[in-house]
């Protein structure tokens, strides 16, 4: 899509994370979801994260974050601002009601990557972070 620079959708990169013991993680790009994952340590989380800001151009990369843990919800955003090197847009979102309580359903992460996808669409509190590296 990027390589076609088609105009149809915002040049906007979403991420929808949904912080927890499995940690959901939902990607738009184009406004087209291109990934869907879960990760079962912070680190492992942001890694990824820097990998996808990193690799594709948007105008904006927007990352909704659910207040449903917030210890871990500010250990994400403390580790990306110290391990990303360029300035992104934070949004902490209510998650309530974002999870199925469904029994079994939770196999191989799947309420978290959906929790993620349904925190992704949901509007916050938006401000900018700009790396320490500029910041100092």
């Amino acid at each position: 899509m990027q390589k076609l620079n088609l105009d149809f959708e915002e040049e906007f990169l979403i991420l929808g994370i949904d912080p927890g013991q499995r940690i959901g993680l939902s990607v738009f790009y184009y406004g087209q979801e291109i990934e869907s994952s879960f990760h079962l340590s912070v680190e492992n989380l942001v890694f990824h994260i820097i990998q996808i800001l990193g690799g594709l151009r948007a105008k904006r990369k927007i990352i909704k974050i659910g207040n449903g843990n917030m210890e871990i919800a500010k250990k994400i955003v403390s580790m990306l601002n110290l391990n990303f090197c360029s300035s992104f847009e934070l949004e902490f979102v209510d998650e309530s009601k974002t999870s199925m309580k469904i029994k079994n359903f939770n196999q191989r992460g799947r309420r978290d990557m959906l929790s993620a996808k349904y925190i992704s669409q949901r509007d916050g509190f938006r401000h900018s972070i700009l790396p320490l590296s500029l910041t100092g």
